[in-house]
């Protein structure tokens, strides 16, 4: 088992909790800023494929076994610097201060084939070949500027790598903006140039992550089935 952090600890693997991830991962973006020059940072978002059937098939003590496996992997491949985190379920978080995107990649890709090769013996003496993970990978400050805008294209590149096949690691890249006829009442425009003001962050990047709360709310995000 993995030795907790003091607090914000996840039970199960003794990461970071998604909370206490979050507390992190938002003093690392502002670390990045802070000098004379920006320092690279890149944020990775990772999940099991298939999960779902592996509690189906060997039961939720092997997918604990298995969750656990991930972790000790992130935490023995991912660096001293990195800041790890069960961000979810299956779902873990990465952040790589220092690291461009293409390093962090490389780092992300070495995980996923160093998981692919493992095997673990399950209480009832079956084997799982394979851990088999997705990941998508975004960087400040050529992905995004703020925490938010990390974690959502993090997510898209997450959900492009399992729409296209799984067991592979996706960067973020330039989103092809599509114009659409929308209609919002004065009070609702005042609301969110005030909120945009507060946060620092652009109108069209606050509506864009309240659709993918949206979607998500009814499971049009999802892709395991």
């Amino acid at each position: 088992m993995i030795k907790k952090e003091e607090t914000h600890t996840d039970e199960l693997t003794g990461l970071l909790s998604r909370r206490g991830f979050m507390v992190r991962f938002e003093v690392a973006v502002v670390k990045a800023k802070a000098g004379m020059e920006e320092i690279p940072l890149t944020l990775a978002l990772l999940d099991v494929d298939k999960f779902l059937n592996i509690n189906e098939e060997y039961g939720h003590k092997a997918g604990d076994q298995m969750l656990l496996a991930v972790a000790e992997s992130l935490m023995e491949h991912a660096g001293d610097e990195a800041l790890i985190g069960r961000y979810g379920g299956d779902e873990f978080v990465i952040v790589f201060p220092g690291l461009e995107r293409e390093q962090a990649f490389l780092r992300m890709e070495q995980i996923r084939q160093v998981l692919s090769q493992l095997e673990l013996v399950t209480a009832d003496g079956k084997t799982i070949h394979g851990i088999f993970i997705s990941g998508g990978v975004a960087s400040f400050p050529i992905d995004g500027r703020t925490d938010n805008e990390l974690l959502r294209k993090a997510d898209h590149a997450l959900y492009r790598a399992k729409a296209s096949g799984r067991k592979q690691i996706r960067l973020a890249f330039e989103e092809r903006m599509v114009p659409k006829t929308t209609h919002y009442t004065q009070t609702q425009l005042e609301r969110l140039s005030k909120l945009a003001e507060e946060k620092k962050a652009s109108e069209a990047d606050l509506l864009r992550e309240a659709m993918d709360d949206f979607l998500t709310k009814y499971g049009v995000n999802d892709i395991e089935t």
